[in-house]
């Protein structure tokens, strides 16, 4: 079965799909394994937050279930700045690492601008340095940030296509709202949509949403979105992770952007928060890192 269901509404599945394409990343690493390379993402940590270091430990189980070696870099967060550009210095120097993830935020007193534009725009498979955030926009893109181009995996299993569709983006994010957008509009594959994105300046908010076939929610505002902002058939992609409190052993719960119970009356198809949009981030993440080792050895992989 495809997807899970729920009445009519499709509830689009994101562990299924991403579990698809870790599976389907296999052939792409027999084929550099066969080239005698083995792909290498190095995780940089320099926080003490747990659910940081919970996001890191997940990335690097994922490698190790498809056979991606996993480095562990971990810095003082205390420690100056220039001790964190000297490990990524030293990454990219390091011809046997072919990623690199700084895992965000960091401390303060780092600009994380600067984090971003120090790693090897090669070696960059979040693709957040100013050089592949271009190649994006131009439509040439090295490596599609991993939850936008997540989301376009989902949107093409739930037989989706943004193709003549009328699209909102709410949210403006480097991470989510502005790549989104452009993978949206992009005259490609999985592009092709007419894109309005939506912010914490949009009047009407509710008006705009009203017209869309597609809604990607990524503000970071629990449960802003619901059923009355929506049209029937709509397709609803949730990014959102909020925690809110309630009455629960943990004494809170994950909740999306979108009210999902009163959105999935109106909705063809949602996906749900967990289990939705962030498997696929990590899934999207070996993927860059497959296809970055392929493209650093000159080996043409296979990818799903």
């Amino acid at each position: 079965m495809r997807t899970l269901t729920y009445s009519m509404t499709e509830i689009i599945d994101g562990n299924r799909v991403a579990q698809s394409i870790r599976d389907d990343l296999s052939e792409a690493i027999d084929e550099l394994e066969d080239a005698d390379v083995t792909p290498t993402l190095a995780t940089v940590l320099m926080s003490d937050d747990p659910a940081s270091e919970t996001y890191v430990s997940m990335k690097q189980d994922d490698c190790a279930e498809v056979g991606i070696e996993a480095i562990d870099v971990e810095i003082d967060p205390d420690a100056p700045a220039e001790e964190l550009f000297d490990e990524i210095d030293r990454l990219n120097d390091d011809e046997n690492v072919n990623g690199i993830l700084v895992q965000m935020p960091v401390p303060d007193h780092v600009d994380k601008q600067s984090v971003l534009r120090r790693i090897d725009p090669a070696k960059d498979v979040d693709g957040f340095h100013p050089e592949n955030v271009g190649r994006l926009v131009a439509g040439d893109a090295r490596y599609k940030p991993c939850t936008p181009h997540g989301i376009q995996k989902l949107l093409e299993d739930a037989g989706v296509d943004p193709e003549g569709k009328d699209a909102v983006v709410v949210g403006r994010s480097d991470i989510v709202g502005k790549p989104m957008a452009n993978l949206l509009v992009q005259k490609a594959e999985g592009g092709n949509a007419t894109v309005t994105v939506c912010h914490s300046r949009t009047d009407d908010l509710a008006a705009k949403t009203r017209e869309a076939d597609i809604v990607v929610a990524a503000a970071g505002v629990p449960e802003m979105i619901d059923g009355d902002m929506l049209t029937d058939g709509v397709t609803v992609i949730d990014v959102g992770i909020n925690r809110v409190d309630a009455d629960t052993e943990k004494g809170y719960e994950l909740v999306g952007d979108v009210d999902f119970e009163s959105a999935k009356e109106k909705a063809n198809a949602i996906t749900p928060v967990p289990g939705g949009v962030g498997p696929m981030t990590r899934a999207m993440l070996l993927y860059n890192t497959v296809k970055a080792t392929g493209l650093q050895h000159n080996v043409d992989v296979t990818l799903p």
